[in-house]
């Protein structure tokens, strides 16, 4: 099985791991050190040896910061995660602070005297994030002080860097040769008098060489830096054992290949005007290059990043493949557990178990695209839950179930979340259920006009919600890779989301409900931005989306009284569309339940 159900962590290692980490911070002469859930590149998923926040406080989950003095220690988190950083830290040893109205800023300029020093790892915080900590603490003569990682030095048994083979990503899976890609960003780097651009970000190295990896899990990465020159060519920081014969000819004489330790001094002997993402690469590599003195450190994005958001044709094909595939595995899977679940006796595990099994036999599976999130009855307000065989749960009747998966295959990502009914639907769950179908629903048929971001239209989703009294604590959408990053920038649909949509980027529509000890409510369908199309009567082009997701909604949670004529034409013509497309590759069967699953309203 590709995921396992162990119980990683405990809150009972919380107070001597602290008790060692003050020890070393002792040592170090600083008053308090922080310990975010990053890497040094800054990636949503991290190899076991950089855990140093599910190490120290328990908590496992995506996002979050550590900040220890000697005697207070706090742990903050996004609204994804309130409930699940109560039940895996000591609550005794570290306080919750809640992101974003808690600010670790804050709460170190409270917990310190002037004078203070503040510890932290520069591999393991941009630049961007260390300014805004100094705007805050350097008023109250508060010091940054950047030291060697303490974590490291009190974990005794940190397991190894990740050493697993770089793979070449095919031509006709890629769309445009790395060739083609290096000398587009090339001529961009010419254009604005850019020597150079340094990439700390494993997911865009793998777009521009047209690699991939398994370095990490879930996210199909080799962790390398690099280095683009104006010329097109790539300096790329790896470990060489990773790249074999064939890689090396597929990567070409352009790109030269490094140890990582060479990457500190060839930054040393950088020159001209040198790109640097200050929001996304470690503050060591800026620190480094200043103190080199040789170059002139430009702050600007990622050159990878927009290109790579913005799907060229084969990708666009692609995902339509790897949606079609998906979908015929969720169908098989939805069937099963329609027929099953009610009968009782089946657990949360045993659901992931079989999902991953249906995607499996596809032959095409190379990966989950993230740990299964699979939350029946209470535990499915658990926003970001992971089941481990501590907290596995029954599948009773009379329940729902959120089931929130992705899959990795070589042409595609997805990533998409149905909740169900076991058996017959509670009554409590239903009028919640059809309030974020009508969220999905309403953001599904939009238009709008070119130039709009993320944050522009993300309320369009809320307002059935907001209507009820309802919101939820996370973002509707966010960005998704071609057999990459599951979680993709810079596109986004939430209130913080800057970024304007173009067409070809690919986004997740996932409004939801959380009712703490009852239920958990999500809908999710991955969708392509189309190009400007004319509208009847309008005067303008709008861009719209194609949905990629093909599975039914289960219409026994629906309250029909609450959708107007345009949902309900809405629902019936993507269900139709779900029926069309599966039906004809499914087993008798299950094409029979998919059939009247998708029947009209």
């Amino acid at each position: 099985m590709l995921q396992d159900f162990r119980r990683r962590t405990t809150p009972s290692t919380g107070a001597a791991r602290l008790s060692a980490l003050r020890a070393e911070m002792a040592k170090a002469g600083v008053d308090a050190f922080l310990v975010p859930r990053a890497d040094a590149h800054q990636g949503e998923n991290v190899p076991a040896r950089d855990e140093r926040l599910a190490w120290l406080t328990g908590f496992t989950g995506s996002a979050g910061l550590a900040a220890v003095t000697a005697g207070r220690a706090i742990v903050f988190v996004d609204g994804r995660y309130v409930l699940q950083v109560q039940g895996q830290v000591d609550t005794a040893c570290f306080e919750i602070g809640r992101l974003p109205k808690d600010r670790a800023s804050d709460w170190l300029a409270g917990a310190l005297p002037q004078g203070g020093r503040v510890g932290y790892d520069p591999w393991l915080h941009t630049a961007r994030e260390i300014e805004e900590l100094a705007e805050v603490l350097g008023p109250r003569q508060i010091g940054l002080v950047p030291v060697g990682n303490l974590v490291d030095r009190a974990w005794p048994d940190q397991p190894p860097p990740p050493a697993r083979p770089i793979v070449a990503h095919p031509l006709e899976l890629a769309g445009r040769s790395s060739a083609e890609k290096r000398a587009e960003i090339a001529r961009g780097l010419v254009e604005r008098d850019l020597a150079a651009a340094v990439l700390t970000l494993p997911d865009s190295i793998a777009w521009l060489l047209n690699v991939r990896g398994s370095d990490i899990a879930r996210t199909p990465v080799a962790l390398a830096f690099a280095v683009l020159g104006a010329d097109g060519r790539v300096d790329l920081f790896t470990d060489p054992a990773k790249a074999d014969a064939a890689v090396r000819a597929h990567l070409g004489p352009e790109v030269r290949i490094a140890p990582p330790e060479a990457f500190g001094p060839a930054l040393d002997g950088l020159k001209g005007r040198i790109a640097v993402d200050k929001a996304s690469a470690p503050a060591w590599v800026s620190d480094r290059i200043a103190a080199a003195g040789r170059a002139e450190l430009v702050w600007e994005r990622d050159p990878c990043i927009l290109p790579k958001a913005i799907k060229n044709p084969a990708e666009i094909a692609g995902a339509r493949a790897a949606h079609l595939r998906d979908g015929l595995a969720m169908a098989e899977f939805l069937a099963w557990l329609d027929a099953t679940a009610p009968e009782g006796g089946l657990s949360e595990i045993d659901v992931v178990r079989r999902l991953e099994e249906i995607r499996a036999a596809t032959g095409q599976l190379r990966d989950i695209s993230f740990e299964t999130i699979c939350g029946a009855g209470p535990n499915g307000a658990i926003v970001h839950y992971r089941v481990s065989e501590a907290s596995n749960r029954l599948v009773s009747p009379g329940e729902i179930l959120l089931v929130d998966s992705g899959a990795q295959y070589a042409d595609g990502t997805t990533d998409i979340t149905r909740t169900v009914a076991v058996g017959e639907a509670p009554a409590e769950a239903i009028r919640p259920f059809t309030l974020v179908l009508k969220a999905l629903v309403a953001m599904c048929r939009l238009t709008w006009p070119e130039g709009l971001a993320g944050r522009d239209i993300d309320a369009v989703a809320r307002v059935p919600l907001w209507q009820a009294g309802m919101d939820y604590d996370h973002g509707t959408g966010h960005g998704i890779g071609s057999y990459l990053a599951v979680h993709e920038g810079p596109q986004s649909l939430s209130r913080r989301g800057p970024e304007p949509l173009l067409p070809g980027m690919m986004l997740s529509i996932e409004p939801g409900h959380y009712r703490e000890g009852a239920f958990g409510i999500r809908l999710e369908n991955l969708a392509l931005v189309r190009p400007p199309a004319a509208v009847r009567g309008g005067d303008r082009p709008m861009l719209g989306f194609e949905v990629l997701t093909l599975a039914p909604i289960d219409r026994r949670l629906i309250d029909l009284r609450l959708l107007d004529a345009g949902e309900r034409a809405w629902l019936d013509a993507y269900h139709a569309r779900v029926a069309e497309a599966l039906s004809p590759h499914l087993d008798p069967e299950t094409a029979r339940w998919l059939r009247a699953a998708c029947q009209p309203l």
